[in-house]
């Protein structure tokens, strides 16, 4: 079961509780009995391995791989055309 954590806006107090998922989301505090709402934080994210950094990708291309792309749509395009020639 998750742990949500909540804030009364009546008494300031932060609190967490174990609540399962079909649970109602309204939920009194503790200490006044008043209304409290759930506070969202971010979920932390951790990168591992390699792949995550610029340099860990990066190859030594000088050339414009455009052309590359267009050569080989001409080579498949002469494939066809050969074929379709027999």
């Amino acid at each position: 079961m998750p742990i949500y954590q909540y804030h009364c806006a009546k008494c300031n107090l932060k609190f967490e509780l174990k609540q399962s998922f079909n649970d109602e989301s309204i939920v009194a505090c503790p200490r006044c009995k008043n209304g409290a709402q759930r506070l969202f934080s971010p979920v932390p994210v951790i990168f591992k391995g390699s792949g995550f950094y610029v340099t860990d990708n990066r190859k030594n291309v000088t050339a414009d791989t455009s052309d590359v792309k267009v050569t080989k749509a001409k080579e498949a395009d002469k494939g066809t055309e050969d074929k379709a020639k027999q």
